[in-house]
């Protein structure tokens, strides 16, 4: 792993010290793991918001004039049976009534249905982690067919284990795999993800999945110097190296 130096005054050391043996970890592996939350501050600000109402306080009178015209077309085209998502012809006119008059505190069935977005930032953590446990799988072929015997707790712990349901942010990223996988990508996981188990972790992964990723981009690093048609695969070190990350700095 790199190497980086930083230079700061003895009362910010000893602040950090002090945090750090509250925490049960040494100085250093204190300052890396602030250092990763930086790099991959899921939980932000922002994602304090998840749990609050996603309606506006107000809507403009397009927006409004807009959705009331879609509430009184959709009552003139449901049939005389309707009961889905979409209610019936009355409770369609119900809703243009509430955003024609300006019923404010009765917006937020408009939005009901509707997630706060997984940023591009977000998406983009699901699609690395995705590859990464695609590379590792091949590789892990690649090695048996050339007749290296790879361990049961080595391939365990390079399959991709799903994200927790129970957490907010991570049970959406969940919903996108999902959705990327019935898209017809990333099909290697679509057992796992489409079949009972719904690629439900069944605890929160996100920490330990970037790890795993940072530990990835150093090898991928080393390994984009190699040459061939195969030159993404990786050794049986550079997999147990990743695999080793699961475990937190603090606990090897």
């Amino acid at each position: 792993m790199a190497t980086i130096t930083v230079r700061i005054d003895d009362e910010t050391r000893d602040a950090l010290l002090v945090k750090a043996e509250g925490q049960r970890q040494t100085l250093s592996d204190f300052v890396r793991d602030r250092l990763q939350d930086a790099v991959f501050a899921f939980r932000g600000d922002d994602e304090v918001k998840r749990a609050e109402g996603l309606e506006p306080d107000t809507l403009s009178m397009l927006d409004r004039h807009t959705l009331a015209l879609l509430h009184r077309i959709l009552a003139r085209v449901l049939p005389e049976d309707a009961n889905d998502v979409d209610g019936d012809k009355g409770y369609q006119l119900d809703r243009a009534r509430v955003l024609e008059r300006g019923y404010t505190n009765e917006y937020n069935m408009e939005f009901v249905g509707l997630q706060p977005e997984l940023s591009a930032r977000h998406c983009d953590f699901v699609n690395d982690v995705l590859e990464l446990f695609r590379i590792a799988r091949a590789s892990i072929n690649g090695l048996r067919k050339q007749g290296v015997q790879i361990d049961e707790s080595l391939e365990r712990a390079l399959t991709f284990a799903g994200f927790d349901h129970n957490d907010g942010l991570e049970s959406q990223m969940a919903d996108y795999v999902r959705f990327l996988v019935q898209d017809g990508r990333w099909e290697e996981q679509k057992e796992f993800v489409l079949g009972p188990d719904r690629g439900n972790s069944h605890h929160q992964v996100i920490p330990v999945y970037s790890r795993m990723l940072t530990e990835y981009r150093e090898v991928k690093q080393k390994t984009s110097r190699k040459t061939g048609a195969k030159s993404y695969l990786l050794s049986e070190e550079e997999l147990r190296k990743i695999a080793d990350t699961q475990v937190h700095p603090s606990r090897r």
